[in-house]
């Protein structure tokens, strides 16, 4: 039985696995995880690649956990910072930072809340913020020179709040953007249960769904346990659009895992508030690539597909049958349209 034919009844985002145990059913095939998990090599080797740890303050006084990849030499290049997304950490660009490592200067950290960085406080769980952030990311680590600029989900939103609130050093110093699997709006997260429902009904329901379960956090996150059956399906089903090696279905379930529940529901309503697009203006204005599965079920094709017509210089790539983590699912094309930028740069 593939994975195709496992009947879930889902809730939520890509990091609402918690969300998807607690308040629906999923019929789990233990034998399938357990035949699927017999062939694993494991996933450490996608958390070898590691630099020294460096601290970035934010102007609300949260520590953010960063790692550069220096270059040996001035090659005279752009930096690349890493923007990652909802519900993951710095860790799932393994593929592009191997990629790039040795070659450009790379800046890698993890948002806040997320990962090794602190947690942030309710009101400061906005994209806005997210965007200053960036912007504190690159004052302190990358001053100087240009920059190329990627994000795949939140990330990408994160990227478009910088360039919404720092148009001056977005036009001065940005020479390239990536925005991968991302939206600048008209997100709704109830789209993944049901097509049929009306968007009114939907985001209507869905943050007083999250908000309820948010209430009780430590039994949402035991059910989502690290290495669980629940997490592991619902990871697999929701990320990606075609059979992966485990090791990466793992590797997912592991960064879901390590992210609370309590932090997904923080950050769930800023995703369907967000509306970026009049920053799409300014990204059109530099080189900048858009990248996107045909079967990501979390921010659609068609989202992707908006933002190449709104940008109409920039670069559109469509991923056959790739999933929300492309950046997982295909590397080589993603690693390859990101050395593309740089090497216009």
């Amino acid at each position: 039985m593939s994975k195709r034919s496992i009947v879930l009844k889902s809730a939520g985002g890509l990091g609402a696995v918690g969300l998807t145990a607690a308040a629906a059913g999923l019929v789990v095939e233990r034998r399938i995880v357990r035949r699927r998990r017999a062939a694993s090599g494991g996933v450490a080797r996608f958390t070898s690649l590691r630099s020294e740890p460096v601290m970035v303050k934010t102007d609300d006084g949260i520590l953010l956990h960063a790692e550069v990849d220096e270059v040996a030499g001035a090659n005279g290049g752009p930096t690349l910072v890493f923007v990652h997304g909802y519900s993951l950490s710095l860790d799932c660009w393994h593929f592009q930072r191997h990629a790039v490592r040795g070659r450009h200067r790379a800046v890698f950290y993890d948002q806040r809340s997320h990962g090794r960085s602190e947690r942030s406080a309710l009101e400061n769980a906005t994209i806005e913020q997210l965007g200053d952030d960036l912007r504190a990311v690159i004052e302190q680590l990358a001053p100087e020179g240009p920059l190329v600029l990627v994000g795949h989900s939140m990330g990408g939103m994160s990227i478009m709040a910088f360039a919404e609130s720092n148009p001056q050093l977005f036009t001065e110093r940005v020479v390239g953007v990536a925005l991968v699997s991302t939206t600048a709006g008209e997100l709704h997260p109830h789209r993944i249960l049901s097509k049929l429902l009306p968007d009114t009904v939907g985001d209507f329901l869905m943050p007083r769904v999250v908000s309820a379960l948010a209430s009780a956090p430590e039994l949402v996150d035991s059910a989502r346990r690290r290495g669980s059956n629940v997490g592991f399906l619902v990871g697999d089903w929701l990320a990606f659009g075609k059979d992966v090696p485990v090791e990466l279905v793992e590797f997912l379930d592991e960064m879901l895992a390590a992210t609370p529940f309590e932090v997904l529901a923080q950050f769930l309503p800023g995703l369907s508030a967000h509306d970026k697009y009049a920053a799409l203006a300014q990204i059109a204005e530099k080189r900048a690539v858009v990248i996107c599965g045909t079967a990501d079920r979390l921010t659609p094709i068609s989202h992707s597909r908006k933002l190449a017509e709104l940008m109409p210089g920039s670069r559109f790539v469509e991923v056959p049958d790739a999933g929300h983590m492309v950046i997982l699912e295909d590397p080589e094309l993603v690693n390859a349209e990101i050395e593309r930028l740089v090497g216009v740069g």
